[in-house]
């Protein structure tokens, strides 16, 4: 499978995505820098990493959503191939209209950076089927911006359609319905606050997150 991992301006995790991608697939992503236009030919999967793209100074992820490389991104997604993003990537996927509602400042209006409990509440996705349903895990989180909002129909409607991928624990950021990761109506795109790459070494913390790697990229 071959992979890439888009770098904007203020991307940190982006080291940690590729790192991830190649311990499963045993390939390095091609990164990709968010001016050019176009994706590498025959590209299969596209993440986008946590960070702080253009450092914020906007709204989160807006600048982002309007980068050179976007129009690619919407055209792979449109495809139906998968796209992850994490964090920042989440941020940007909202903006971009490619996952519905928005992410607000944490209701502590802190910035949140801890070890977060999560609950799988759907296996059965291309994202998520390396783990059972109702599996609780552990993966960081590390944001100011992760306070999911919805309205209540699009709430019902990311409900009923199992779209809700993940759920928190304790929800560190006041996300409605403890939300912490969900899919598009397709199930090829899917944003998550919490990070999974930062979750695949025990000597680095755990190893919760590999699965979801190994999901996507058929190793599990």
């Amino acid at each position: 499978m071959k992979s890439a991992v888009i770098v904007f301006p203020g991307s940190n995790c982006d080291r940690d995505a590729a790192m991830a991608i190649e311990k499963v697939t045993g390939t390095a992503p091609a990164i990709v820098w968010h001016q050019d236009s176009e994706l590498p030919e025959d590209t299969d999967f596209v993440m986008l990493p946590g960070g702080f793209s253009y450092g914020d100074y906007l709204r989160c992820g807006a600048m982002a959503g309007v980068s050179r490389i976007i129009p690619a991104i919407k055209t792979h997604a449109a495809a139906g191939k998968p796209l992850l993003g994490v964090c920042n990537g989440f941020q940007i996927l909202i903006e971009t209209g490619l996952l519905p509602g928005a992410l607000m400042r944490n209701a502590s209006l802190h910035f949140v950076c801890e070890k977060a409990p999560l609950r799988v509440e759907n296996a059965n996705t291309q994202f998520t089927s390396g783990y059972a349903t109702n599996r609780e895990i552990v993966i960081p989180v590390a944001h100011h911006d992760g306070n999911y909002f919805a309205d209540e129909a699009t709430l019902d409607a990311l409900e009923g359609d199992g779209r809700v991928l993940f759920r928190y624990g304790n929800n560190p950021n006041g996300s409605a319905r403890d939300i912490a990761g969900i899919s598009n109506e397709r199930g090829n795109v899917m944003g998550m606050m919490p990070h999974p790459e930062r979750a695949i070494d025990a000597d680095h913390g755990g190893t919760d997150g590999l699965a979801l790697f190994e999901s996507l990229l058929g190793s599990a």
